[in-house]
């Protein structure tokens, strides 16, 4: 009985300890995976933000082979060499050359103009040319319209009626509002290109001796978002989606005001771009949520490859295939590597190769970035996809063997299940290989909301979508966001806005846009080394 007793005893002591064992490795999981979290958020706050791979990195496993060239000579001598960058020649000339002059000349006066050796008179000889950038600071003007108004004196002194005609006077972007096109535009270009708030605007125009609310800039803007500047987005939208490559991102943004919601609750602001073909297009489209619904009725008629960076909300779509973002998957690995403690970051550590993969692909597409759509298509069938082919199976493997909510598990879970999507690239050769695109024009958003911080009115939410969308269109088409806003806002009022041609003649791309509204070509000169 004793010994019954005592080998019940000893069973019990081996399963608590198996217990106790099992409950230490959660808890050093645990611990590990927030050593991990403590370290991302260090160096996020505190270290550099670049994802670039330095060479040393990428070429961890193979650098003797990729560097290795049996044809280069033994060197007898140490040797030194270094480059230079040359000046080049007329880069001041280069920078002046679309800029207006103005001269001012000194010269002597005719009574100085007297020898001061033998008092003969003197002849201009040369010049000497000392050119400098002048700034003219912003400043206010009043105009005055003033339309003149006709009668006949004739139908005065004998007729019933006499017929009034007044002169041809162009209609106001604001009937009522002392707003002209190019205040309009000014604070447009100042909010949203520059990211200067209106608090600020108000602060600037106070020092040029305008009383100036921004109460009223913010009503100003809103009504010349709707309607007139939606008239233009409207257009660009129906094109939008008449393309068959598109990427799509979306952001986060704070509505004070919203019906029926807190004032700290998230709201997304949308983004949609073309892609490689035809003239850039980039809307912003702002709603309450970030429900798959809402990419699904902006894209309402899109047929075609749609890429973004994983988020599931873009399944919702027909007739859509969705393209994935190496972009982010390479990101989770070099998070991966920045989880790592010190003393294991400039090890060969298994993150390091997941990364190497992610960078062999980028660098293929470096290779193969001006060749033709077709060719592109072909090389990466032959270049990317025997990468691809040994990236999975190391991902596979690496699965069974890692902690699926360390930083490096999260890599590897998220190519395995984006896996489709990431190949999807392949197939056609106007694809590319992230949805950077989307993300360099979402940035100008981000950069302004942490100026500005909120909207206050979902109208204010939509009206600041509708205005990035035709700023960031026209900075991608190669337009002086202030001149196009200009020329818009004088236009619009004046013609037939219901007629498509007449509107398709206003958009970003149209070739019958004043020049003025260009930005100057800049000629490609070679860079020496």
């Amino acid at each position: 009985m004793t010994q019954q007793n005592s080998a019940r005893t000893i069973e019990q002591l081996n399963d608590k300890i198996m217990q106790q064992e099992h409950q230490i490795a959660e808890l050093n999981a645990k611990l590990r995976w927030y050593e991990e979290q403590f370290r991302l958020s260090r160096q996020k706050q505190f270290g550099a933000s670049s994802e670039k791979t330095e060479t040393e990195q990428l070429n961890l496993f193979n650098e003797a082979e990729d560097t290795a060239n049996p044809q280069v000579e033994e060197p007898t001598l140490e040797t030194i060499t270094y480059q230079r960058r040359k000046k080049q020649t007329g880069q001041r000339a280069e920078l002046l050359k679309d800029l207006p002059v103005e001269v001012i000349e000194y010269r002597l006066e005719e009574h100085e103009q007297i020898c001061p050796c033998c008092q003969g008179a003197l002849h201009e000889m040369s010049t000497q040319i000392r050119q400098e950038l002048k700034i003219i600071p912003a400043q206010v003007l009043v105009v005055k319209h003033v339309q003149h108004i006709y009668a006949c004196r004739r139908c005065e002194q004998k007729n019933i009626t006499t017929p009034i005609i007044k002169a041809q006077m162009p209609r106001p972007i604001l009937p009522g509002s002392l707003a002209s096109p190019s205040m309009l535009a000014y604070i447009m270009d100042q909010k949203y290109t520059n990211s200067l708030p209106l608090y600020r605007q108000e602060q600037q125009f106070s020092r040029l001796g305008i009383d100036l609310s921004r109460q009223t800039m913010a009503n100003w803007l809103l009504n010349a978002a709707d309607p007139w500047l939606k008239r233009i987005y409207d257009r660009m939208h129906e094109q939008l989606v008449q393309h068959d490559i598109l990427h799509a991102d979306e952001t986060t943004l704070q509505v004070l005001r919203e019906p029926g919601r807190s004032a700290d609750s998230k709201s997304y602001m949308w983004l949609y771009r073309t892609g490689r073909d035809g003239p850039p297009i980039i809307l912003y489209d702002y709603r309450t949520t970030r429900a798959g619904k809402h990419p699904a009725n902006f894209l309402t008629g899109f047929k075609g490859y749609l890429q973004t960076d994983g988020y599931s909300g873009y399944g919702q779509l027909n007739n859509v295939t969705l393209i994935g973002c190496w972009a982010h998957a390479r990101r989770k690995f070099t998070e991966a590597l920045k989880a790592l403690p010190a003393t294991q970051k400039n090890k060969p550590v298994a993150a390091s190769t997941g990364l190497d993969y992610c960078n062999q692909l980028f660098a293929i597409e470096r290779q193969i970035k001006d060749i033709s759509d077709k060719q592109r298509y072909e090389k990466r069938l032959k270049l990317s996809k025997p990468v691809l082919d040994d990236f999975y199976v190391w991902l596979k493997k690496q699965r069974q063997q890692t902690l699926p909510k360390s930083a490096f598990g999260q890599a590897i879970t998220y190519c395995l299940n984006q896996w489709e999507n990431l190949n999807n690239f392949l197939l056609d050769g106007r694809l590319e290989i992230d949805n950077n695109r989307s993300e360099r024009s979402i940035k100008s958003f981000v950069i302004g909301r942490k100026n500005f911080l909120f909207s206050n009115t979902p109208r204010g939410a939509s009206g600041s979508a509708i205005i990035y969308s035709i700023i960031e269109t026209a900075k991608e088409n190669n337009l002086k966001p202030f001149n196009y806003l200009t020329y818009l806002f004088e236009q619009l009022p004046n013609v037939d806005t219901s007629d498509a041609i007449v509107i398709d003649s206003l958009l970003p791309w149209s070739t019958t846009l004043p020049d003025d509204c260009r930005m100057p070509q800049k000629e490609n000169t070679p860079t020496s080394s």
